[in-house]
């Protein structure tokens, strides 16, 4: 099988640029639903890299099922529960008692996911090395 965590790495830093891109025109749920994404592909970019494959969205399960032998940050496990809140609840109504998700989301949120995601992105960079 060939090794496509390069693949999946590079969708995950254009997946971090959409996010910056979405935050910079207001669409700030967006912003923190891509924020996920970018770090969900970098982590599993990183198991293909290990020779394993990797499901589910996750983030914690991503960095706990990463080899014994990778030293994930206790940052960023904090960093990856922050980003695993965004993966439903910015794109479904029903994940909030009243109004649109876009109404739940400012500056301040995209801000704080897509810094989650850049940790993780650049972290799982750093290991790919």
């Amino acid at each position: 099988m060939a090794d496509r965590s390069q693949d999946w790495f590079d969708q995950a830093q254009r997946d971090l640029e959409f996010a910056v891109h979405s935050a910079r025109s207001g669409f700030h749920e967006w912003a923190c639903f891509v924020a996920h994404q970018a770090a969900e592909k970098a982590l599993k970019a990183l198991h293909l890299r290990c020779g394993q494959e990797a499901w589910g969205h996750l983030l914690v399960r991503l960095l706990r099922e990463l080899p014994a032998s990778i030293t994930v940050p206790a940052d960023l496990t904090e960093s990856a529960r922050v980003l695993d809140a965004c993966y439903i609840p910015p794109r479904y109504p029903n994940s909030y008692p009243e109004g649109a998700p876009y109404q739940h989301y400012g500056p301040r949120q995209s801000e704080e996911a897509i810094a989650h995601a850049r940790a993780l992105v650049e972290f799982v960079r750093a290991q790919m090395a």
